[in-house]
Parts: C-alpha cells; structure tokens; sequence
C-alpha cells in the first residue's frame, strides 16, 4: 500500500476502531512528536463530524418529505370522508 494509504488506514483504526490501551498509549505520544499526524488526524475527525452531519440533515429532509406526503394523504381521505358522510348515513339507514 501506499504510505499516505498506510497512513490514512492507521488513524482511521483509532478514530473508528478499537485501539488497546498500548496502542492508544503509542499513539498519544506519535500525536505530540509529530505535529503532521495531529493535524492530519484532526482533519479526518473534522471530515467524519461533516458527514455525520450531512447524513443527519439528509434522514431529516427524508423524513420532513415522508411526514408532508403522509399528511397530505391524511387530508385528503378526511376531506373525502367528510364528502361522502351524508350518503353513507342515508344508506345505511333501515329501510320501511
């Protein structure tokens, strides 16, 4: 692999996964002895916060359209229930 790959596969295991108390130990002391790591591992935090984000915004549109469309749907049964009240009682009723 490549060494930026090499790189981007080594700080995306410890933002995402599950580093030992060694490794999380090493890795705090590569942070403070290399400043480009920090930087480039703050970076990544930042991407992943934004596309958390975006997901969020993107579920809550989905959802908004969802809710308005059923809604809609809602008024209109009603709107036709309403309608047609009357014709339902007159046939329902028992006949002499």
């Amino acid at each position: 692999m490549r060494p930026a790959l090499d790189r981007l596969q080594l700080i995306e295991h410890h933002l995402l996964g599950r580093p030992t108390p060694a490794e999380a130990a090493q890795w705090q002391l590569q942070q403070l002895t290399d400043p480009a790591l920090a930087a480039d591992t703050d970076a990544q935090q930042q991407l992943y916060r934004a596309l958390h984000q975006a997901g969020r915004q993107q579920l809550r549109q989905e959802l908004e359209l969802i809710h308005s469309r059923f809604e809609r749907q809602t008024r209109r049964r009603g709107w036709f229930q309403n309608a047609t009240a009357h014709l339902r009682r007159l046939l329902q009723r028992p006949r002499p």
